[in-house]
C-alpha cells in the first residue's frame, strides 16, 4: 500500500496517496481540480494551464496541479479569488473560437468544457470579431472524424498515438489562431487502437465515424461488462438505450480503467464488437429447420438424449464459467464425452505486444482449469462413437471446414444452442437460441489468469434463456446459482472468501494463490 501524507485544501486536511501529482492525489479523495491536457496514462503536459492552483506560501505560489507532486503539509488553494480568475480566463481562451453547436454535438453530455463553463465560468462571449474558421469532418482514418474547430489543443490525441501505439501519425501544426491537429501527409491513423482517441478528447474535436449522430448520451443507460473479443476481457461500458416498445440496443462499448488488464484502453475490434450482440442473432427454436415452441423443442432433445448409445457435448471457449461447470456437471450424469475444441478461435499471429491477443476466446482458461479436453483428436473420436451431439454456442466451423464437418457428423443427430443464426444452426437438427454475454450474469479468466465477473447489462422485450437455464432444463444436477457459485469454490479456492457480488471489481488474480494450478 503507497504511503500517506496530509495536505491542506482551502484549509481543510485531507489524507492523500504519496507520489501522486496533485490532481491524482486530491482527485482521488472527491476533490476535482479541473484540467483538459493532462491524462494519466499520458502523463502531464502542461499546455491548457486549466490545472493552475495556488500553493500557500509557496514558491513559486503558482503552479499546474499536474506537473506538481503532492507533498506533506501543502497548503493548496482552489477556491481563492485569484484561481478562479484564472480559471475563467483560460476558459474565456478556450471558448474564444469554439462553434457552440452543442446541440448536434455528440460529445454533449460528456464534455469537459461545457462542465467546465457551468462549474467556473457562466460568462456571456466578450468577442466582437467573426470566429476563426478551421476544418470541419475531416476524415482522420481508423473510424475518426475530426473537427478542428471544436479542438482545444490539448494534445492528447498527438501524444497517445505517439507514446501508446508508437505510429505518431498526428501533430499540432501552425502557431496561435491557426495551430490546429492534423495527421502527417499520407499517413492517416491507421493503428489497431485509433478509436481511443475520441475517448481522450475532452471536448467534441475527435468523433467515431461508427457512433456520430446515432444516439444523444443522456437517453442511453451505461453498464459496466467484459469485452469478449479476445482473451484479453477488456473492462467496459456496455451504453445502450431502450426505446419505447422496442428492443434494447447496444450503440456503443468504451473501456474502462483496470489497472492490472487493460489500463485506460482498448482496440478497436473489442470496441466494435458491440454490433456482434445486435445483429445476426438467433431468435426462434427449431425442429428440423422449422420454427417452434423452445418447450417443443426441448421435448425433442430429451427424446434423442434418452435414445442416444452415446452422447458428445461440445462447450464455447467463451461461456462463462457458471455455464462451464452446469454443462460439465451435466455430462457427467449422462456419461457423455465432454470436449472444449475450438482450435478455429486462435488466430496465430494477430496479437501484439500490448492488449490484442491470438486467442479470440474470452474463457479458454476457464476450460482449463475445469479439466475439459480441448484436442481435435478428442473431439473426433468422440463424435465418431456417438449419436448425438449437443453444441453449448461453439462455433465449430471456426475450428474445421464445412465439407469436413458435415462428412464427421454425417451420422449424428445435432442439437445447438447458440446465440447467433449461423453454419452451425443450419446444420443442427435442433436448434435453441439463447443469452449472450451482454444479457446474463456470469464469469471468466483472462489470458492473465485474472478472474472477472460480469454482470447483466440488456433486457429484452423477450429475454432468452441463459445456458445455465437451459442445461438445467436437460438434466444437469446444478440447478441454481448458489450450487454454481458453490461448485466453482470448490474448484478455485481463492473464491472461497468472496460471495459472487463481492469479487472485487478489479478482477481476482490468481497468479496469487494456489488456485492458478488447481485442474477438476
Amino acid at each position: 500500500m503507497a504511503d500517506k501524507i496530509k495536505l491542506f485544501v482551502n484549509g481543510v486536511e485531507v489524507e492523500v496517496e504519496s507520489g501522486k501529482n496533485l490532481i491524482d492525489a486530491i482527485g482521488a479523495v472527491g476533490i476535482e481540480i479541473p484540467h483538459l491536457c493532462y491524462h494519466p496514462a499520458l502523463g502531464a503536459d502542461g499546455n491548457c494551464r486549466m490545472c493552475l492552483v495556488g500553493i500557500e506560501d509557496g514558491r513559486p505560489p503558482l503552479v499546474p496541479a499536474c506537473k506538481t507532486p503532492a507533498q506533506e503539509g501543502m497548503k493548496v488553494l482552489l477556491d481563492a479569488e485569484h484561481i478562479k480568475k484564472i480559471q475563467h480566463d483560460v476558459l474565456e481562451f478556450e471558448l474564444i473560437n469554439h462553434p457552440i453547436d452543442c446541440p448536434v454535438c455528440d460529445q454533449a453530455g460528456e464534455c469537459k468544457l461545457q462542465d467546465y463553463y457551468m462549474s467556473y465560468d457562466q460568462a456571456d462571449s466578450r468577442m466582437t470579431v467573426p470566429q476563426v474558421t478551421k476544418g470541419k469532418k475531416m476524415d482522420f482514418g481508423g473510424g475518426v472524424v475530426h473537427d478542428q474547430e471544436r479542438c482545444v489543443l490539448c494534445g492528447r490525441c498527438v501524444r497517445f498515438c505517439r507514446e501508446i501505439t508508437n505510429t505518431g501519425e498526428l501533430g499540432i501544426i501552425n502557431r496561435t489562431d491557426a495551430a490546429r491537429v492534423n495527421f502527417f501527409p499520407g499517413r492517416p491513423l491507421s493503428n489497431r487502437y485509433a478509436l481511443n482517441v475520441v475517448d481522450l478528447c475532452p471536448v467534441g474535436a475527435m468523433t467515431s465515424s461508427d457512433f456520430r449522430f446515432k444516439q444523444r448520451v443522456w437517453f442511453m443507460k451505461k453498464a459496466l461488462g467484459i469485452c469478449h473479443g479476445c482473451s484479453k476481457g477488456c473492462n467496459i461500458t456496455i451504453d445502450h438505450n431502450r426505446e419505447k416498445y422496442k428492443d434494447d440496443v447496444i450503440y456503443r462499448y468504451r473501456p474502462v480503467f483496470n489497472e492490472q488488464v487493460n489500463g485506460y484502453f482498448m482496440c478497436d475490434e473489442g470496441r466494435l464488437s458491440y454490433k456482434n450482440e445486435n445483429e445476426g442473432r438467433l431468435l426462434e427454436a427449431r425442429l428440423s429447420g422449422k420454427g417452434r415452441s423452445i418447450k417443443d423443442v426441448l421435448a425433442a432433445c430429451t427424446k434423442e438424449i434418452e435414445r442416444a448409445d452415446k452422447i458428445v457435448i461440445v462447450l464455447s471457449p467463451n461461456c462463462s464459467l457458471e455455464q462451464m461447470v452446469t454443462v460439465k456437471a451435466l455430462s457427467e450424469k449422462l456419461g457423455a464425452s465432454l470436449s472444449g475444441y475450438s482450435e478455429g478461435y486462435l488466430k496465430k499471429g494477430d496479437g501484439d505486444d500490448y492488449l490484442i491477443q491470438d486467442d479470440k476466446a474470452a474463457n479458454r482458461a476457464g476450460l482449463v482449469l475445469l479439466g475439459i479436453d480441448c484436442s481435435k483428436d478428442g473431439f473426433e473420436t468422440a463424435v465418431q462413437e456417438s449419436s448425438l451431439l449437443i453444441n453449448f454456442n461453439n462455433d465449430l466451423i471456426l475450428s474445421s471446414k464445412d465439407s469436413d464437418l458435415k462428412k464427421l457428423l454425417k451420422e449424428t443427430k445435432i442439437v445447438a444452442l447458440a446465440t447467433h443464426d449461423n453454419q452451425c444452426t443450419g446444420m443442427a437438427d435442433m436448434a435453441i437460441p439463447v443469452a449472450s454475454y451482454s444479457e446474463y450474469t456470469g464469469t471468466v479468466i483472462n489470458c492473465d489468469n485474472i478472474l472477472q465477473r460480469f454482470g447483466k447489462a440488456i433486457t429484452k422485450n423477450e429475454d432468452l434463456a441463459d445456458i445455465c437455464e437451459i442445461a438445467c432444463q436437460l438434466g444437469s444436477p446444478l440447478q441454481s446459482d448458489e450450487q454454481r457459485f458453490s461448485e466453482l469454490q470448490q474448484i478455485i479456492s481463492a473464491l472461497g472468501e468472496f460471495e459472487p457480488d463481492k469479487i472485487p471489481a478489479e478482477g481476482l488474480n490468481l497468479n496469487d494463490s494456489e488456485a492458478a494450478n488447481v485442474t477438476a
